[in-house]
């Protein structure tokens, strides 16, 4: 097991950089900003006591603003934003004139696993304590809306009453772990991660050696045959490979991640047997809490270190201070392009049942629908519900005679076992309705898209991902979808300044990966975004050579024919 932050908080100099970094493992632990000093002053688990205690009972005016404003993300808590607050202001105004008196509240769901006694209580609080809100992220959480800090115990302990937390949903900690929702059951999928995952659970996330990392750090553990997990954009990633031998394990990477500077994550070479796996994740992200970057939050992740030392050298400090032994060295993921990663549909499982996924618009749902989905599997004989990285819900164990019923009843309740592509490959982020981050509403706006679409080109079956996201943080993944939309205001034919967005044409990840690219002065106002994607779309298909995907084409294609 890698050393305690205490352990290392005078390791060796193995770079050096000046002081003002704020790496631990080169012995400067002084605060060098506010969130590293509210972190210093106490840390973020500490914070449920003092809700349970403090606040619920109390109310929303005795919470201390260093509680509210930064440890209540340790349990998945934010306050929205307050309403009628336009995109202009986002970044003039101060947290206390955006914050509402209502939380976002995002409940962790490691491998994207319920049953059905889970998506029920899960589904029940969104009714009883959200509002009927509840939006499926695209990593595999459930997110509510209007919770009152008063109704937070009797939440979590619901929750907990069916093993869910909301433990480190949010903060600067070991967030949520993908995983692929077909884990078990794939019939080509390179290994079963599930045990993985919950062993790193079980023994990493809620301890304090992990409380306290430099930013956020997101983790996917998945053996799935087509990466639905994306691993290329995790702060580390365990990929199913076969090894020597034919042995099951996986191959390691480190340092991806989006927002205003999008990197890939590279692949450290090794082999890591599953019996290591929890070790190996302990060692990797001792390495970014005590060499981390604490000074500027814009450079604190993972993906700057792993920029800086380059992945031979993080793999030796890994090895060599934090784990104590060499790892093998190991094959690479066998990589498709152009696959679609979502499982959307109804398919055959290795045991002869089939699952079944299905689309909801842009990730959003409501608690009493979700109610109907838990029914729905039951009915169907099934206990196991998934959520996926693609904002998608599968329902898994169906008889192979019952496949037809249970889409009926799915689709009854609004939700496409076969979607059109739209609203198969559209996902938005929370957008300005909620977040104090957003310029932009995305939501509406991508649910309404993809009706527009629809309309519009009925018959368009390309897989071509839309993706919009309220600001540049990339929630949403703009930089590799096909057609990315990020939020910002523009101006109208009028001069009057509205929403819009900035458009990214071409990203994408698997064999050939690349952040989407901009052309000069392409952007778009809201209103205008149907016909402007209508408009590159039909042109893609009458430009488009045999076999060709969007992605190739926008890369070849004349800046004019992608305005």
């Amino acid at each position: 097991m890698p050393p305690s932050s205490e352990q290392t908080g005078s390791a060796p100099t193995r770079t050096q950089r000046r002081r003002g970094d704020g790496q631990w493992a080169l012995g400067y632990r002084e605060p060098l900003n506010k969130n590293e000093e509210n972190k210093k002053n106490d840390d973020g688990l500490n914070v449920r006591d003092r809700i349970i205690n403090i606040y619920a009972k109390a109310g929303f005016d005795s919470i201390d603003p260093a509680d509210l404003r930064g440890r209540f993300r340790w349990f998945g808590l934010y306050t929205q934003r307050a309403p009628g607050i336009d995109g202009g202001r986002t970044a003039v105004l101060s947290p206390e004139e955006l914050d509402d008196r209502y939380f976002m509240m995002r409940v962790r769901i490691d491998g994207g696993r319920l049953t059905a006694a889970q998506l029920r209580a899960v589904a029940e609080i969104s009714r009883d304590y959200a509002r009927d809100t509840a939006d499926i992220t695209d990593r595999q959480n459930i997110q509510y809306h209007w919770i009152r800090v008063e109704d937070v115990p009797a939440i979590w302990e619901k929750l907990e009453s069916v093993g869910l937390s909301t433990t480190e949903a949010c903060g600067d900690t070991p967030r949520v772990v993908l995983g692929c929702p077909l884990a078990g059951v794939a019939e080509d999928e390179v290994i079963d991660a599930s045990p993985q995952i919950q062993q790193v659970h079980d023994e990493h996330i809620g301890s304090p050696l992990y409380s306290n990392l430099p930013r956020k750090f997101k983790t996917s553990i998945a053996g799935c045959s087509v990466h639905c997990v994306n691993h290329e954009i995790n702060d580390v990633a365990f990929v199913g490979v076969r090894g020597e031998n034919g042995e099951a394990g996986y191959d390691l990477f480190v340092g991806g991640g989006l927002a205003t500077n999008p990197m890939f994550a590279e692949r450290l070479g090794a082999f890591v047997r599953p019996d290591q796996v929890s070790d190996v994740w302990a060692a990797v992200t001792a390495v970014f809490r005590d060499y981390g970057f604490r000074r500027l939050r814009t450079r604190a992740r993972i993906k700057f270190l792993i920029k800086e030392w380059g992945p031979e050298k993080f793999r030796e400090v890994m090895e060599e201070e934090y784990l104590g032994h060499r790892l093998p060295d190991g094959p690479g993921p066998q990589l498709d392009d152009g696959v679609r990663r979502d499982h959307v549909g109804v398919h055959r499982q290795r045991d002869g049942k089939y699952y079944v996924g299905f689309a909801p618009k842009v990730g959003r749902v409501t608690g009493s629908s979700l109610v109907r989905v838990a029914e729905i599997a039951e009915a169907h004989g099934s206990d196991r519900i998934r959520t996926t990285v693609d904002q998608k819900l599968v329902v898994l164990d169906i008889d192979g005679d019952d496949t037809d019923a249970i889409t009926a009843d799915l689709e009854a309740e609004g939700y496409e076992v076969r979607p059109s592509v739209f609203r198969r490959q559209t996902m938005a982020c929370t957008g300005i309705e909620f977040c104090k981050l957003a310029i932009v509403e995305t939501k509406d706006r991508g649910a309404a898209l993809i009706d527009e679409l629809e309309k519009r080109l009925p018959d368009f079956d390309e897989p071509v991902s839309i993706n919009l996201n309220g600001c540049p943080n990339s929630c949403a993944r703009i930089q590799v979808a096909d057609i990315g939309l990020k939020g910002q205001l523009v101006m109208d034919e009028h001069g009057e300044q509205v929403e819009g967005y900035q458009i990214h044409l071409g990203g994408g990840m698997g064999l050939n990966p690349a952040f989407g690219k901009k052309v000069r002065g392409l952007k778009s106002t809201a209103d205008d975004l149907p016909d402007y994607i209508e408009r590159v779309l039909r042109r893609f298909r009458d430009q488009k050579e045999e076999g060709e995907t969007f992605a190739v084409w926008a890369s070849r294609a004349e800046d004019e024919d992608l305005k």
